[in-house]
């Protein structure tokens, strides 16, 4: 049975996120929130966890995980990229984007996309999100909480405790999210591309025409 946090969505208590990075350190699997809607994350080293998102998720290996990150200060261990890449990244983080990017060496193959070498990469601009990865010290593996069948991922942490109650460890439920995606953008190639639109705005990267 999960346990079931009720923390404040702006000034989340230190106790229950230090509690929560243990259960993360401990192979739990997690809902949080972010900015956009609610993730499933886990420990990035634990292929257990990993295997336990895909299942309740219903994807394959194909699926493209994020790590979620508390700053750029993470990057350049797990993505390579250039100038321009990282002035992008900077004006648009934290925000409702996940990045795709081309994963460097110290990524386990199990975390990049089989076919491409990449690796998507997120900070979110949520305060319970990123008082977790503060207290992690660590980015956190994660997927959108889009359950089989759904129209719409998960906003609401009562409708999350009902649907997913015995198969996860912990919901930090911070109230509804706003429902939507993130925007995903695929940095790896000379320009921008559009991977799946979202929250984020199109106007930075020069695809909203």
């Amino acid at each position: 049975m999960a346990q079931f946090f009720t923390i404040h969505p702006d000034n989340p208590q230190p106790r229950l996120i230090k509690q929560a990075a243990e259960i993360i350190r401990d192979g739990g699997v997690v809902a949080y929130p972010t900015d956009s809607c609610y993730a499933l994350g886990c420990h990035l080293g634990d292929k257990d966890a990993m295997q336990r998102i895909r299942d309740i998720r219903e994807v394959d290996e194909r699926h493209h995980f994020t790590l979620v990150c508390r700053d750029l200060s993470e990057l350049s261990t797990y993505a390579r990229v250039n100038n321009q890449q990282y002035r992008l990244l900077k004006s648009n983080t934290p925000g409702s984007y996940t990045f795709i990017l081309q994963a460097t060496k110290d990524v386990p193959r199990r975390l990049q996309h089989p076919k491409r070498a990449t690796i998507g990469l997120r900070v979110p601009d949520h305060p319970v999100a990123l008082a977790l990865l503060e207290e992690l010290n660590e980015p956190l593996l994660s997927s959108t909480l889009f359950l089989p069948g759904d129209d719409e991922p998960l906003s609401d942490g009562e409708e999350i405790r009902d649907r997913l109650e015995k198969k996860i460890d912990l919901i930090l439920d911070a109230g509804n999210c706003c429902i939507g995606m993130s925007t995903v953008i695929d940095l790896t190639g000379d320009e921008p591309v559009l991977v799946r639109a979202g929250k984020g705005s199109l106007t930075p990267f020069g695809l909203d025409n």
